[in-house]
């Protein structure tokens, strides 16, 4: 008997455990997300010359990457998502005007291409992972659910 006491308190120990581990990697992965909107937001638009600047487009990519990998490795959408929102942050906080009148991301063409590029790589990345499923088709917690016969015209 004090075995089995024993072992639910090892199991009830090890819960909390993996949702801590799992909370600080969401933790992680959001200021992941925000110092690359840091670094990016402040490396965005370097003057190449070109009429669409390669640069916010490479920067999507690579955030796309960032997104698509976090959510890969995590196994959820929300995976990709956390880092998404860090990114966003950042990105929205560099493109508000301050009393001085500095902008980080200004109003100019790499500052759209760089808001509106990192916008559709944070919904791509996120609608590619794959799902694990409705939470609507999943078994409930207090057991098999019965069979509902409907062919009749009476109901179960």
């Amino acid at each position: 008997m004090e075995e089995e006491q024993a072992g639910t308190g090892v199991e009830a120990e090890q819960e909390p455990d993996d949702a801590m581990i799992t909370g600080a990697a969401y933790g992680v992965l959001f200021v992941l997300g925000a110092v690359f909107g840091v670094v990016s937001g402040l490396e965005h638009s370097w003057d190449v010359g070109d009429a669409v600047p390669p640069i916010p487009i490479a920067l999507a990519l690579l955030l796309f990457a960032l997104l698509y990998g976090a959510g890969r490795l995590m196994g959820t959408k929300l995976g990709a998502f956390v880092p998404g929102m860090g990114w966003m942050l950042a990105a929205l906080l560099f493109s508000v005007k301050k009393s001085e009148g500095d902008l980080v991301v200004a109003a100019n063409i790499p500052g759209y291409w760089y808001l509106g590029c990192g916008a559709v790589a944070l919904v791509v990345a996120v609608l590619l992972i794959p799902s694990s499923g409705s939470w609507l088709l999943h078994q409930g917690p207090y057991g098999k659910a019965g069979s509902i016969n409907l062919s009749d015209g009476m109901s179960a």
